[in-house]
């Protein structure tokens, strides 16, 4: 499994955001869900290595969260909610940048590829200050996908986009997903329905459900995804 999760627990303060949760990843599109302050980011957070564990294990790509954290950092791609960007470099600079943090060998080819990959080609020389928040979002992946890992975290990537925003970008989650392990965090229910293989559900540091797309309608009587989240993140 690229992701392996095991008894992962996160205490801030008297506070448990994360309790003793497990579940596993492999290549496809997992649908990491669940209401405003069920754990997810933090849940994120933890496997980026962004925070620490309180306790409990993670792996990604066989490396530990806790004691190979810069191993899980070169096999990780990290897009956060808030999509922390330079606003006054240039689209091409910025994934230079990046390039060079990776130390890639070939960075140009890469920066081409990855701009032609994402459909940055027409706003390559504009500052990412002056694109759209669509743009942006397609910034943040690009940053996310340059150093080719073969695990992408996006918490909230098509947030704030118009339809036809959210269509380039949910067909290129999916063109991800085809060849690596992508753990998309998402409030749109249409948007996990169009990508997902597979779903996990958190309420309250909790997972509720863990099942393919199938099985979770199945085992709730056909009910609509947003029905059977409803139902188990009310409790």
């Amino acid at each position: 499994m690229s992701i392996q999760v095991e008894g992962l627990t996160k205490i801030y303060g008297t506070q448990k955001a994360v309790d003793a949760i497990s579940f596993s990843a492999k290549p496809g599109v997992l649908g990491f869900l669940g209401p405003n302050g069920a754990g997810k980011s933090t849940t994120m957070k933890m496997l980026t290595g962004f925070v620490p564990q309180t306790s409990g294990t993670a792996s990604v790509c066989g490396f530990d969260i806790a004691k190979q954290s810069l191993d899980v950092r070169r096999h990780i791609g990290y897009l956060p909610e808030s999509n922390p960007l330079y606003a006054e470099m240039y689209v091409k600079e910025s994934l230079g940048f990046i390039a060079n943090v990776h130390g890639l060998h070939n960075p140009a080819a890469r920066i081409a590829e990855v701009i032609e990959q994402t459909g940055l080609g027409p706003e390559q020389h504009k500052k990412i200050g002056q694109l759209s928040k669509g743009y942006k979002q397609r910034v943040g992946l690009a940053q996310a996908i340059l150093h080719n890992p073969e695990v992408l975290i996006l918490d909230e990537p098509t947030s704030g986009l118009d339809p036809n925003q959210l269509i380039g970008i949910r067909q290129l989650i999916k063109d991800l997903g085809a060849k690596k392990t992508v753990v998309l965090s998402t409030h749109i229910m249409q948007e996990v329905e169009a990508v997902c293989n597979r779903v996990v559900i958190i309420n309250k540091g909790h997972i509720v459900a863990d099942d393919s797309l199938q099985g979770l309608k199945a085992a709730h009587a056909g009910q609509s995804l947003e029905a059977i989240f409803v139902n188990l993140t009310n409790r």
